[in-house]
């Protein structure tokens, strides 16, 4: 019961600490983090709802993980999607609080300074909820089933893979439509060094908290 409590401690708070970071990056329109700016980018390609794209997209995602582990863990698949409800409503919440604020009238460094902050949340709340194990967003799990699978537990490569799928959906996009969206330095930020700060983060935020429910040969 105790272990229960707990870990539903370190998932509410991993979340709030990662919406309120991809909020403040959005908030700021100084990049968004690479799979939301697939996201984006898909949304113009096709003239689709970013919600709905964001939902497709997140589909095809939890599909993906379920060939890589070579199982259909219908527990994981609906812990994905339960992790995007209140982690989707926190996000615009917090954006539309953030928007109502002078954040994009401060001087362009400072604005700098706070979007890379923001990354950085990002990374903490990546980290945090990762470790618990007790539901995932998809992206973070593919993150994840890569990180213990392929690369012995290395935060900083897995986080760069499996980047390298939306780098590639922004690229097919941006040879569609000539014209690309959402990107800026915070993007760039974060497929340099999210990966590096979410290994950092597993040191030094809740240092005891172990990886744990790892269910999948590695």
């Amino acid at each position: 019961m105790f272990q229960v409590s707990g870990d539903i401690f370190f998932l509410i708070v991993s979340i709030i600490i990662n919406s309120f970071g991809n909020a403040l990056t959005v908030s700021l329109n100084l990049g968004s983090a690479l799979w939301t700016a697939s996201s984006v980018n898909l949304s113009h390609f096709f003239n689709y709802s970013l919600t709905g794209v964001l939902f497709w997209e997140g589909v095809a995602v939890v599909l993906s993980n379920a060939l890589i582990i070579r199982k259909f863990d219908f527990r994981r698949i609906f812990g994905n999607f339960v992790f995007m409800l209140p982690f989707s409503y926190l996000v615009w919440m917090l954006t539309s609080l953030l928007s109502k604020t002078s954040l994009n009238s401060l001087p362009l460094p400072l604005k700098i300074i706070l979007d890379l902050c923001g990354i950085l949340c990002i990374a903490a709340g990546i980290s945090i909820y990762q470790r618990g194990n007790l539901i995932l967003h998809p992206n973070d799990d593919f993150m994840q089933i890569i990180r213990f699978k392929f690369f012995h537990g290395n935060a900083a490569i897995a986080q760069t893979t499996s980047f390298l799928i939306p780098i590639t959906l922004i690229i097919l996009c941006v040879f569609g439509n000539q014209n690309v969206w959402a990107i800026n330095i915070g993007t760039v930020f974060s497929f340099l060094f999210q990966g590096y700060f979410v290994g950092l983060s597993d040191k030094i935020i809740f240092p005891k908290l172990n990886h744990q429910n790892l269910d999948f040969d590695h």
